[in-house]
């Protein structure tokens, strides 16, 4: 090997050694870096953690001692709760202790004034008793003395019976029965005078009698008298209701009017209608059609012609309900329905200012008690007197007279 050669490789082995060795030492600088950072972390991880257990410690101790402090002002409160429950008890215990003892005072009080009263009608009844059994003495000794003096009056009744007897020679039957003979007569002539004077008395009163018969009758029945005419009055709410009831052209009161039978008379009379016809029915009708017209506040021909024929059904039961209660007020029984509908047709008719209606119940009642008092059929004479108007219910709708109608 040459010098040249040799210088080569040594340059060559001493470069490998340089950076073999560089390589280590890099090598073992970051293997230091790296034990130095975990070793500085670990000291900086074990003073967070020995901070961390300071502050843990700190806190714990806080709690501890604001705790301490809790229990002990709980401790505290529940002592002076406990302190002024025990005063209230003793307080409510006083207090009742009082209120038993004064009721109980005026308890015994009671129970004393209760005693000394017992005691006091204790004596006043034993004082009593001591009186009634000197009375019940006195009593017994005096009916010991009466029953001595009933049996000596006993001996003499029948000491002076048997010496009467002896005197009459009739035993004690005999002179009863002739006693009570006479006596019957006795009373058999004053029995026969009595009758004759009541008798002569009954034919001198007889006048006197049937005139307070009829007077009676009369005082028995006092009944109404109505006086009516052939107008009605229906007041309006207003003066503006007659244009309502007039209606446009005057359809609205030529509509009731025709369906009514009955004149309106709208006039310069303030807030009322006045309504003109002879039927006193067909009046009724138009007066009640009216006012529940008014009272709806629809008023036009439809509407009128709707209202009139409700109203006139119940006119008509109006008309059955008030004959069967005059048939029944009366007591007559078994009339023809349409009889008892002519009579309810009366309550709606007048005559003389007088309600016939009214005059038909006032004259059959007065008929019935006239009846009674002189013996008569009390039915028939309340149906006479009932019916003797019943023409009046039609008259206005036929040209003869009630009297013929009646018949």
């Amino acid at each position: 090997m040459n010098v040249e050669n040799f210088g080569v490789l040594f340059l060559t082995v001493s470069g490998g050694v340089f950076i073999g060795s560089l390589i280590a030492a890099v090598a073992i600088t970051a293997l230091l870096a790296v034990v130095g950072f975990i070793i500085y972390k670990k000291k900086n991880t074990e003073r967070e953690i020995g901070e961390a257990n300071e502050q843990a410690k700190k806190l714990v101790d806080d709690a501890k001692a604001e705790v301490e402090k809790i229990v002990s002002a709980a401790h505290e409160e529940s002592k002076r709760v406990l302190k002024e429950s025990i005063l209230e008890a003793k307080e409510q215990d006083l207090k009742l202790r009082n209120e038993f003892e004064r009721e109980t005072k005026e308890k015994r009080a009671e129970l004393q004034r209760a005693e000394q009263r017992l005691t006091q009608k204790e004596d006043s009844l034993d004082k009593k008793i001591e009186a009634i059994d000197e009375q019940k003495q006195k009593i017994e000794a005096r009916e010991e003395e009466l029953d001595g003096l009933q049996r000596r009056l006993d001996s003499q009744h029948e000491l002076m019976v048997q010496e009467l007897e002896r005197v009459a020679q009739l035993t004690r039957d005999e002179a009863k029965k002739a006693l009570t003979e006479e006596i019957l007569d006795d009373t058999r002539h004053e029995v026969a005078k009595e009758v004759r004077e009541l008798e002569q008395q009954a034919k001198d009163e007889a006048e006197i009698n049937a005139k307070k018969i009829i007077s009676l009758a009369i005082q028995k029945c006092a009944a109404d008298q109505a006086s009516e005419i052939a107008v009605s009055v229906v007041p309006l709410p207003s003066d503006d209701m007659k244009a309502r009831i007039i209606g446009r052209e005057g359809r609205n009161i030529r509509a009731l009017e025709n369906a009514t039978g009955i004149e309106l008379i709208i006039d310069d009379t303030p807030e009322v209608v006045i309504l003109s016809g002879f039927d006193p029915v067909r009046r009724e009708i138009a007066r009640v059609s009216l006012e529940r017209l008014i009272a709806d506040g629809r008023i036009h021909p439809a509407r009128i012609e709707e209202t009139v024929e409700k109203v006139r059904r119940d006119i008509d039961v109006q008309i059955r309900e008030a004959g069967e209660a005059a048939v029944f007020e009366v007591g007559i029984f078994g009339l023809h329905p349409e009889l008892v509908k002519l009579i309810g047709r009366l309550k709606f008719r007048t005559s003389y200012g007088q309600n016939v209606y009214k005059h038909s119940i006032e004259v059959a009642t007065l008929a019935g008690l006239m009846a009674a008092e002189l013996g008569l059929d009390v039915n028939f004479a309340k149906r006479a007197g009932l019916l003797h108007d019943i023409g009046k219910a039609v008259d206005q709708e036929q040209e003869v007279t009630h009297i013929k109608i009646g018949a």
